[in-house]
């Protein structure tokens, strides 16, 4: 007889298009249809103009996959709304009776992982895309979710930790150590445009004579988008002339464009430092090329793709000292690392990098070796996928 297909259930709280989104997605959409039965389900992330589904919705519905919309998930904290978000997903897990339920981003884990221990689910897998408590809060705040974060290990059976940084720190904490299991996020290889195509595609036209300083974000704070602006006004007061487009969309998208326009770096056409802001460009990755360098300022983080792939594209990269990031960058040899919300810092190397070519190329080749060697797509499937197999009978 045909062996009965599995049943997964992924579960992240946005349905917009960011890592945890990309990593969902990934999964969902490489596993073997004729041995597992896909469900994600998360918020719709409905944009307000033309009231179109978010990115990962988007992308999931092209391809065929189911998705269930939880109607209770918000990015903000209410007592309510969680109390219903946990009714929907008590529902959606009763009724879809998966094998595996695969949890991603905080909130969706601690609610999404009592509702599965309710449903008495067979496997619960957590991924956790970087430590909340790591956030820029107070004292209190940080204790409370570390808490409740700590509470959503103990209520899943694996926790699947992205980075060295966060996998040693969560298999020290009390039953955890068997539940941790480290799986670097892996990317598979591009199909890169080629520089000027991929100049055109971004900006309309190519940029010839000007280096051109990448910067791929959700604008949100923990990705230190406002410190990179300052970085900018700092070089652009020493005469070092470069553009820079930061590309994505966020919340925290009129904060920078603001900060940008005061320092006279927005839609300042003689100024030396120019900033554009494309806002989101779709499969962006294929463009990396365009780039002569990229810069990743974030004050968090779990283990970006934008790294990944811009090592597939051989491109330099400066980025901070937080999450995954040293498992990707090794400072000097795979890239420059910088402190985390250091703007002089980050301008220092910033320029540094700019004024050398031969450095660039060679950061560049060092990285791409270095993403192919040990940060394989393949491995990621096989090593999440033998974690759906072993799911108890």
């Amino acid at each position: 007889m045909p062996t009965a297909k599995k049943k997964i259930i992924y579960i992240i709280t946005k349905g917009n298009w960011g890592g945890a989104q990309r990593y969902v997605f990934d999964l969902a959409t490489a596993l073997p249809q004729e041995n597992f039965d896909v469900v994600v389900a998360c918020s719709e992330s409905k944009k307000t103009e033309g009231g179109l589904p978010g990115i990962l919705v988007q992308k999931l519905l092209e391809l065929g996959i189911k998705v269930i919309p939880i109607h209770s998930f918000t990015r903000d904290i209410s007592i309510l709304k969680e109390f219903s978000a946990l009714r929907e997903l008590y529902s959606v897990i009763k009724i879809t009776n998966p094998d595996v339920v695969h949890l991603n981003s905080s909130k969706a884990g601690g609610i999404g992982a009592f509702a599965a221990r309710v449903c008495r689910t067979k496997e619960i897998i957590f991924t956790v895309h970087g430590l909340p408590w790591d956030e820029d809060r107070n004292i209190l705040s940080r204790t409370l979710i570390f808490l409740s974060s700590y509470l959503t290990f103990l209520l899943c059976h694996k926790v699947i930790l992205i980075s060295k940084n966060n996998f040693e720190r969560i298999r020290r904490l009390p039953f955890c150590g068997r539940k941790a299991v480290l799986i670097h996020n892996g990317v598979a290889p591009i199909d890169f445009r080629p520089r000027e195509e991929a100049q055109r595609e971004i900006m309309g036209t190519p940029i010839r004579k000007t280096p051109w300083v990448g910067v791929i974000a959700e604008f949100t704070k923990n990705k230190g988008l406002l410190y990179l602006i300052e970085s900018a006004a700092i070089l652009k007061k020493h005469g070092v002339a470069f553009r820079m487009s930061i590309i994505g969309d966020g919340d925290m998208l009129p904060e920078v464009k603001k900060r940008a326009i005061e320092y006279g770096l927005y839609n300042s056409p003689n100024s030396p430092v120019y900033i554009d802001l494309p806002g989101f460009v779709s499969d962006v990755a294929t463009n990396l090329k365009a780039f002569d360098m990229l810069v990743l300022p974030s004050t968090k983080e779990g283990l970006p793709y934008v790294l990944l792939e811009a090592g597939l594209a051989s491109l330099p990269v400066i980025a901070t000292s937080v999450g995954g990031i040293p498992d990707i960058i090794q400072n000097g040899k795979t890239g420059l690392i910088v402190p985390p919300g250091d703007s002089q810092r980050l301008a220092e190397e910033m320029q540094k990098l700019l004024g050398q070519p031969n450095m660039q190329a060679e950061l560049g080749t060092t990285l791409r070796k270095h993403v192919e060697r040990e940060f394989s797509f393949e491995a990621m499937l096989q090593k999440t996928f033998a974690l759906y197999a072993s799911a108890r009978e």
